[in-house]
């Protein structure tokens, strides 16, 4: 059974779709002290109602090149192009060495974003909401942290919030990603709007739709016809269990057979190194390294013409 045949089968999907309702690299000089972002929210644009384009592939030009991502000089100058946004899962499963995990993953991830971008990076939970409002003529949703370049900050956001409820990852993610395709449309010009990479981390199963989310995302891109790289989101598994992994994997594989550009990327880690898996714990230069070839994968494909 794929996965979204899995969550079919406990969730009823008209109620629960969204669209319903280990080396580190410090920088030198200390990151710039985190400023908090408290814009009112502007009034979505008709950025909602862009139409399907007939192929999947943008056919725009790429304004970003594969040297201008990775190079001799900067294995992660990807990160001066992209905005980078993370979405944490701080479902009740998520308690203990897991959370502690994650805490350390971004707290060593800052100051490498932050050497290269020094707006930081956003930081998102899937169930906590901060008390922040978001600005979508800048892309932001609510109830985020907005340009985190200090380590400290992420302590203490993290110690402020407490594991619990379930994983609802498609609604979260609908409220993320549609402030910024708001911002992207209401642009009149695409190529000014900086990409997105939403990193996504978590342990379990979500517990609702978030295929159908992704999938509505992709077609807006699409009709917009913007770079293949323009949104990307990459789903990283903590733990072990087999449930979570194969649920992943099957999002990836399903989302293909939508028709729609290929947008996300998975990947798995376990501590024993089993088969399909990483080895080790996950960690800031794992991350960096598969949001990399993410984000390659996606010029490379755009830069090929059609056979």
């Amino acid at each position: 059974m794929s996965f979204f045949g899995f969550i079919k089968g406990k969730f009823s999907k008209s109620s629960n779709n969204p669209f319903f309702q280990n080396s580190k690299d410090t920088p030198s000089d200390p990151p710039p002290a985190y400023t908090q972002d408290a814009s009112p929210v502007a009034q979505a644009s008709s950025a909602l109602n862009v139409p399907r384009a007939p192929s999947a592939a943008s056919s725009r030009a790429n304004r970003i090149s594969r040297d201008m991502v990775t190079n001799d000089d900067d294995p992660y100058a990807f990160l001066t192009s992209f905005d980078t946004i993370f979405l944490i899962d701080d479902s009740s499963s998520m308690t203990g060495s897991r959370w502690e995990q994650v805490r350390q993953v971004l707290k060593n991830i800052v100051p490498i974003c932050t050497k290269r971008d020094k707006d930081g990076i956003d930081l998102y939970f899937i169930n906590h909401r901060s008390n922040n409002t978001g600005d979508v003529s800048k892309g932001k949703a609510d109830g985020g942290y907005y340009n985190i370049s200090n380590p400290d900050t992420v302590t203490k956001i993290f110690n402020g919030t407490r594991p619990s409820g379930s994983t609802p990852t498609g609604g979260r993610l609908r409220s993320i990603l549609k402030p910024y395709l708001a911002k992207l449309d209401a642009s009149g010009d695409p190529e000014s709007v900086k990409p997105i990479n939403i990193i996504v981390i978590t342990d379990g199963v979500p517990t609702d739709d978030p295929e159908s989310v992704i999938v509505q995302a992709a077609r807006k891109l699409d009709g917009m016809d913007v770079p293949l790289y323009q949104a990307g989101i990459q789903f990283f598994q903590v733990g072990s269990e087999a449930s979570a992994s194969k649920s992943l994997k099957e999002l990836d594989d399903d989302l293909v057979k939508q028709g729609v550009r290929d947008m996300v990327d998975t990947c798995s880690w376990k501590a024993d190194g089993a088969k399909g898996a990483a080895r080790g714990e996950l960690s800031a230069p794992q991350i960096l390294k598969a949001v990399l070839g993410a984000v390659v994968r996606k010029i490379d494909r755009a830069s090929t013409p059609p056979a």
